[in-house]
């Protein structure tokens, strides 16, 4: 690649502004147009993420995601619009970013990232920019990067917070395992559709992630290599913590025991155990949606749907029949609930209700039972009449 590439006069215009930049030049932009970077997830960070790695001209931008508009994206997925609602992200993202910047190319994935795929994805990319919003998909994305040796540039949200990293052992870095070796518990730690989140952390958390690619193509400045960053939006506060990999991890360390992305253990909240039959003395800890609807269909005399929901997510969408306690009135409602019947606990994806089953399980209620996945798998697999949000 030359030194001094031959830009058109229209590329000179439109990157004018960042090749005066002293860290970037004609040959910091030459590094960026040769550039190839992978966003997996065209969601909350990925929209703000993908939409500058474009506007800075990255020459090949690659969108990997499986799923499709809903309206409940729109208030922080930038990359869609309700023209989009029901299309794949891939082909709404694809147009946005073509109109953004008709000069790169833009390689999309609909089938997003898969054990089978991850690793000769991610090799045919220079830096992986992580944009997903479940345990599963981050700790396939992290063990994926580390073995096609491509550095991942990590995002998270969760309410009002978000944090940055780079995770790059193959240039002597901490990877994701570093941190957490394993997945936390089904049900322990809420998502975004759990807890909430404000759509403009996710603009800010995404545009960190851009930085972070953009300065690993270009070669400017230092990287979130071994740091991570960590915002605040209610105080509002940033702050940065040294991270050092760890020579126990099990995928980087000194005696891996994790030696390809087959043998990686990837499951997470998104991932519910298989139950076992229910008995008269023995109650599942988790049912799917399809062996909810089958129990309480077959005797609702003896099985109570209990939904733990608020009160606004009911006017949205709700399953007939059941009952409505929302989960912070559920301790003072323990000694009301019935003793003679399977409880089956569902909320809008399954971490709230698991928290209510573990908790009425803990106070002695044995026959209870969560709903893995929710109303909204009940909305995908069962009924799609049901509004989903």
């Amino acid at each position: 690649m030359a030194a001094t590439p031959d830009f058109t006069p229209a590329e000179l215009v439109r990157y004018r502004r960042q090749i005066l930049l002293e860290e970037v030049g004609l040959a910091g932009q030459a590094r960026l147009a040769a550039g190839r970077v992978l966003v997996v997830g065209a969601g909350g960070l990925g929209s703000p993420a993908a939409l500058y790695l474009a506007a800075a001209g990255v020459g090949t931008l690659g969108i990997a995601d499986f799923d499709r508009v809903e309206l409940h994206n729109l208030h922080r997925q930038l990359l869609h619009d309700d023209r989009a609602l029901g299309e794949p992200k891939v082909a709404s993202a694809a147009r946005r970013l073509q109109g953004t910047n008709p000069e790169i190319e833009i390689v999309t994935h609909g089938d997003g990232i898969t054990p089978a795929n991850a690793v000769a994805l991610f090799s045919q990319y220079d830096v992986i920019v992580d944009g997903t919003d479940n345990f599963t998909a981050r700790y396939l994305n992290n063990d994926a990067a580390f073995f096609a040796r491509r550095p991942l540039v990590h995002g998270s949200v969760f309410k009002f917070e978000g944090q940055v990293t780079v995770f790059d052992p193959a240039r002597g870095g901490p990877c994701g395992r570093c941190l957490f070796p394993e997945p936390p518990p089904a049900g322990s730690v809420p998502g975004c559709a759990e807890a909430g989140v404000l759509g403009a952390v996710c603009g800010v958390v995404g545009s960190l992630q851009a930085i972070e690619a953009l300065k690993l193509l270009v070669g400017a400045g230092d990287t979130l290599h071994g740091r991570l960053l960590t915002y605040n939006a209610l105080r509002p506060a940033f702050s940065c913590l040294a991270l050092s990999a760890d020579p126990a991890c099990p995928l980087c360390g000194r005696t891996p025991r994790i030696t390809s992305v087959s043998t990686a253990t990837v499951t997470g909240p998104t991932c519910a155990p298989v139950p076992m039959p229910p008995s008269d003395a023995t109650y599942p800890l988790e049912v799917t949606v399809q062996e909810a609807r089958h129990l309480h269909l077959a005797d609702p005399t003896r099985v109570q749907i209990v939904d733990v929901r608020e009160a606004f997510e009911l006017a949205i969408c709700r399953l007939d029949g059941a009952e409505h306690i929302p989960m912070r009135e559920i301790p003072e409602r323990v000694e009301t609930l019935p003793r003679d019947r399977h409880l089956l606990i569902l909320c809008h994806s399954g971490g709230r209700s698991r928290r209510v089953t573990d908790f009425l399980r803990a106070r002695g209620l044995s026959a209870v039972s969560n709903i893995a996945g929710g109303i909204d798998a009940w909305a995908r697999e069962i009924d799609p009449s049901l509004r989903r949000y």
